[in-house]
């Protein structure tokens, strides 16, 4: 196959294929098909949200053969058929997220930029604000009489009851602060020496006429005293004491000196090439987030110094809902270290009531932290057993307790208070490493129930009081429905919607076989397998991308036209392997970091090991095997195909990071370090450094204007097998394609040309040079 550098034009041939279901319901898969995304699968429900009075279920959705545009539904909380809601009236109506009191009588919310209030006993809603300006990060006062809000970068209160009384807090301004103010405290030294004499010399400053002196009225006291910043800096979170005498807030300090890359937009309105900016690259500068505490009667700013030493970020938590106590979250710059820190005020004095360390980099699963009611107590979610799980440690210190069981091999996710504040409500893997269900447990880890078990997947949402569930559910071969349920363990399920078109119906869509791949190193990896009718002795190994992802569970995945891609290729034969490789979510500590510092490494092997069992246990031609993927599975294809020789035939790597030194800081920095520091980790990572390395045929796809990983990976490494003189390659191009396709009509092309790839390359009587 030679090479071209550009072939975005290229014919391609439309293949059909016939399913392997019965006569009756008999359908063609073709590529264009397939790719038409949502016009066949149809659209699941989302932003599924509760009414402020539990009475009905709100969602965006798109009804088969109804919509020709997601709109908005409502459907009663005890189940029904939903209705939709014109958009004018939706656009008042929608439930927006927003703190309820702890009495939970009373919601905040922000819309369109204006302050409400929700009152549950009179089932009314009050507009609070009425102004240019935008209000937001409402919340309430621990007795629920005073709303907090912010407005112009400013803290403000709001008494509820009685009076209402609009005072602000704070009187926050960036830039040089002016040159102090002379006042009647400057009674010494010099200024003391002027002001006294002034005072013997002239009776007008003694004795000032009616209407007072020029410079002689009084400032306004109970003004809050102005508190500069840097340029640089910005408020970000806020949090209030219980007596209203201390600010919490986060404070983002831009970095000054970091090079921001610019991305070239090439089809434009105006038929100029725009170049906006992008994003910096790992290991330049970043932002620093710092943490202060303001006295607000004085104004004064104290900071929150770390004491670790090395740099960190320190994140404001809040405070505790009944104490001066302060909670924050410290997280060292190279992610490796998070500690939980207590501040008291007044006093300023600082605990550290935990601290998970890891050699490798900290997960997101470790990061949620915040305080029980009785505002004594901290719970926090840690990986410190290699699997994510919830604990509570007292706020003065001393040793935490697990909540769920520490010893178990899952995770905990999405945790939240139940709306009164007695139990966790969280999601987790427990039952399988491949299904996710809901879970309810006391804050003193009794009596843990599981809501939901239908199996797959389900993500849920409670109503305000607490008594019902809104579940969104799929499994492998069918995509996310609505749902209603009880808050109740067993209570039965009431179907909502049904989201997916006749089309996508009259396909039989296979569950695909979850088999457990042995590794070189004894680890067993999941993965789907889509076993062929009539195998043609070929394979193709897709990789997930993000890294961090999983695909290989027993719910529908995010990559739908890759799944009905898989059908595709299945049904021409093909053995179709989709493994959740090292590195990948839902396995706990150790499986996510076994990438730290070699990416590139253990979860390459894998799919090699992945290609070894196709051939033991599917009966496929070692030399007939196939592998694509996009993002983190277009790198994982362009270094198989640079450094495991002879494993893979063909590949198509879209969207590839092809040099990890130009990807962004926050993801990349966790696994590699930085580049100036820890250079071989790169190297050795980097499918550029190993690009002589190439054989079999190679499929390069590209969007232009990708805002994750930029266009500039493909041209780099472009050039670089252009003066390795490699010829069996190919780059395909998409103008105006970010890193998510957009346009079907993009998805099609591409697939295509990853369809012929595999075609030339692995079916037999039909292999193309390689």
């Amino acid at each position: 196959m030679s090479h071209s550098v550009f072939r975005y034009l290229l014919p391609v041939t439309c293949y059909l294929v016939t399913s392997s279901a019965s006569a009756q319901q008999r359908t063609e898969l073709t590529v264009d098909h397939i790719m038409q995304g949502p016009e066949l699968v149809g659209t699941s429900p989302s932003q599924v949200r509760f009414s402020d009075d539990s009475r009905w279920v709100w969602f965006r959705w798109r009804r088969p053969g109804a919509d020709t545009a997601e709109a908005a539904y409502r459907v009663p909380a005890q189940g029904g058929d939903p209705e939709r809601v014109d958009s004018a009236a939706a656009d008042t109506l929608y439930p927006q997220n927003g703190p309820w009191s702890l009495d939970r009588r009373l919601k905040l919310y922000v819309q369109r930029g204006d302050l409400w209030l929700f009152d549950a006993e009179r089932a009314a809603r009050r507009r609070l604000t009425r102004t240019p300006a935008t209000e937001s990060n409402p919340a309430f006062s621990p007795d629920g009489r005073t709303a907090y809000f912010v407005r112009d970068n400013n803290l403000y209160a709001l008494a509820l009851g009685g009076e209402a009384m609009l005072r602000q807090l704070t009187d926050i301004r960036r830039g040089t602060p002016p040159r102090p103010a002379l006042t009647a405290r400057d009674t010494t030294g010099q200024r003391g020496f002027l002001r006294a004499e002034q005072r013997r010399l002239f009776e007008f400053i003694r004795r000032p006429p009616p209407g007072g002196g020029f410079g002689a009225s009084a400032p306004d006291s109970t003004a809050p005293r102005a508190i500069w910043l840097a340029e640089n800096q910005t408020v970000g979170n806020w949090s209030v004491s219980a007596d209203e005498r201390w600010l919490l807030v986060g404070v983002s300090e831009r970095a000054t000196g970091a090079l921001v890359q610019e991305m070239p937009v090439w089809v434009t309105a105006s038929g100029y090439l725009e170049t906006p900016d992008n994003r910096t690259k790992v290991g330049d500068e970043q932002a620093t987030t710092r943490a202060a505490i303001i006295e607000l009667a004085t104004g004064t700013l104290r900071w929150i110094e770390h004491g670790l030493a090395t740099p960190a970020d320190v994140q404001p938590l809040g405070f505790s809902p009944t104490a001066g106590h302060a909670l924050l979250s410290v997280r060292t710059k190279n992610n490796e270290e998070r500690h939980l820190v207590v501040v008291d005020v007044p006093g300023f004095a600082q605990r550290t009531v935990d601290v998970l360390r890891d050699s490798a980099w900290v997960g997101q699963l470790s990061q949620p932290a915040g305080w029980l009611a009785d505002g004594r107590t901290i719970w926090f979610a840690s990986e410190r057993t290699g699997w994510a799980h919830l604990y509570s440690v007292p706020a003065s210190g001393g040793e935490a307790r697990p909540i769920t069981d520490a010893s178990g091999r899952y995770e905990v996710r999405q945790i939240a208070l139940s709306p009164d504040q007695a139990r966790f409500q969280f999601h987790s893997n427990m039952t399988h490493f491949g299904e996710q269900h809901f879970y309810s447990v006391a804050t003193d880890g009794s009596g843990l129930v599981q809501l939901t078990s239908s199996g797959g997947r389900e993500d849920v949402v409670v109503s305000p009081d607490g008594r019902t569930l809104a579940v969104l559910h799929s499994t492998s071969n069918q995509p996310p429905e609505l749902y209603l349920q009880a808050s109740r363990a067993g209570a039965r399920w009431r179907q909502v919607t049904t989201s997916t078109t006749e089309a996508f119906r009259r396909y039989q869509w296979r569950v695909p076989e979850l088999v457990m791949v042995e590794a070189r190193d004894g680890a067993r990896v999941p993965a789907r397998f889509y076993r062929p009718a009539h195998p043609n002795g070929a394979a193709v190994i897709f990789v997930h991308g993000a890294g961090y992802a999983q695909n290989a569970p027993r719910f529908w995945s995010t990559y739908y036209r890759e799944y009905m891609f898989h059908h595709l290729l299945a049904d021409r034969g093909y053995a179709v392997l989709d493994m959740d490789y090292r590195g990948s979510a839902g396995l706990g500590r150790d499986w996510r970091t076994a990438i730290y510092r070699f990416m590139g490494g253990l979860d390459l092997t894998d799919h090699v090991d992945g290609a070894r069992w196709l051939v033991r246990n599917a009966g496929v031609d070692s030399s007939r095997i196939g592998i694509y993927g996009g993002s983190y599975g277009g790198f994982i294809t362009l270094m198989g195909m640079f450094t495991t020789p002879g494993i893979f035939a063909a590949g198509a790597a879209l969207r590839p990071v092809t040099d990890w030194a130009h990807y962004n800081h926050g993801y990349t920095s966790n696994i590699l370090n930085e580049p100036q520091h820890d250079s071989i980790a790169y190297r050795r990572s980097s499918p550029i450094y190993h690009a002589e390395g190439l054989r079999g045929a190679l499929l390069i796809a590209h969007g232009m204007v990708d805002d994750n990983v930029n266009f500039q990976d493909a041209v780099r490494l472009v050039q670089r097998l252009i003066e390795l003189r490699k010829e069996n390659w190919e780059l395909a191009v998409y103008p105006v394609e970010p890193h998510g396709f957009r346009m079907a009509a993009s998805w099609a092309d591409e697939y295509k040309r990853i369809l012929r790839l595999f075609e030339l390359n692995l079916r037999p009587g039909l292999t193309g040079d390689r």
